[in-house]
C-alpha cells in the first residue's frame, strides 16, 4: 500500500523537497485510490493529512519568516530615523552655538573697533623712557626756551601717535630731524622729532597707539630721545605734561 502511494506521489514529482501544492497531491492519491480497498484508503487518508500537514507547516514556516523580516526591517527602520533626527538635531546645536560665537566676537570686534577710533582716547608716546629735559627750560641745544619734553630711550625704541589723527608732515625739518605731525579732530598738533625712521606717510589716518617712527639722534640732539611737542590749532607750543595729564589721563 505505501509503495503504491507513493508510487503515486512520484508521479506528479510529489515530495517534501519539491513541495507540489497540494491540489496535486490529491489529484495523484485520488487516482492511486480507485484501485485500492477499505484498509487502503485508510491509509489513504493518514496520508493525505499527513501531506496537508507538512505543506501548512511549510507555509507556516514561510510566513513566519516574512514576518519576522518586516519586524527586523521596522526596526532598523526606526534606529535609522531616530539616529538621523539625533544627527539633525546636533547640527541645529551646533549651528546655533555657532552663530552666537560669531555674533559675540563681532560684536567685542565691533567695540574694540568703536574704542580704538575714538577720538577722545589717548596712549602714551613712548614707553621706557627717561624725561631728560622739560618745557620752558633753558640749554644750549636750542635758540630759545625748550618748546616741548625730552622723552630719552634708546635708538629704534617706537614713538606712538598719543590719539587719532591724520599725518600733516612726514620729513626731515632741519633741528628737529626726522619729524611726524600728527593733526588731531580738535585741531590739536602734536609733534614727534630726532626720529630714526618713520613709519607713516601724509594723509594717513592714525590711531592712538600706533606706531609712527622710532627713536633716533636725527637733527639737533646728543642723544637719543622724542622730543615731543604738543601746538592746539596748529599755533604755538603749551607744556605737553600737563596736556597729557588733564588731556588725556597719562601722568608721564
Amino acid at each position: 500500500m505505501t509503495a503504491a502511494l507513493a508510487a503515486a506521489a512520484g508521479a506528479v514529482g510529489f515530495s517534501h523537497s519539491s513541495l507540489a501544492s497540494p491540489t496535486q497531491a490529491n489529484s495523484a492519491v485520488n487516482l492511486a485510490a480507485l484501485s485500492m480497498g477499505d484498509g487502503q484508503l485508510s491509509e489513504l487518508t493518514t496520508l493525505r493529512i499527513e501531506r496537508r500537514n507538512l505543506a501548512t507547516r511549510d507555509s507556516s514556516r514561510v510566513a513566519l519568516t516574512s514576518v519576522e523580516k518586516t519586524k527586523k526591517q521596522a526596526s532598523a527602520d526606526r534606529t535609522g530615523k531616530a539616529r538621523a533626527a539625533k544627527l539633525e538635531a546636533t547640527l541645529a546645536l551646533t549651528a546655533k552655538r555657532a552663530a552666537a560665537l560669531a555674533k559675540a566676537k563681532a560684536q567685542i570686534d565691533q567695540a574694540q573697533k568703536n574704542a580704538r577710533e575714538s577720538a577722545t582716547r589717548c596712549e602714551m608716546v613712548i614707553s621706557n623712557y627717561r624725561i631728560t629735559a622739560t618745557f620752558g627750560q633753558g640749554g644750549g641745544r636750542w635758540a630759545r626756551n625748550h618748546t616741548g619734553t625730552d622723552f630719552a630711550a634708546p635708538i629704534g625704541t617706537p614713538i606712538r601717535s598719543v590719539m587719532k589723527g591724520e599725518v600733516v608732515s612726514a620729513e626731515f625739518a632741519g633741528p628737529y630731524g626726522r619729524q611726524v605731525r600728527i593733526r588731531h579732530e580738535n585741531g590739536t598738533e602734536t609733534w614727534y622729532n630726532h626720529m630714526s625712521k618713520f613709519s607713516v606717510s601724509v594723509g594717513e589716518t592714525v590711531y592712538a597707539g600706533d606706531q609712527v617712527g622710532a627713536v633716533g639722534m636725527t637733527g639737533n640732539t646728543t642723544g637719543p630721545h622724542l622730543h615731543f611737542e604738543v601746538r592746539p590749532g596748529g599755533g604755538e607750543p603749551i607744556n605737553p605734561i600737563p596736556w597729557l595729564r588733564n588731556h588725556c589721563g597719562l601722568n608721564p
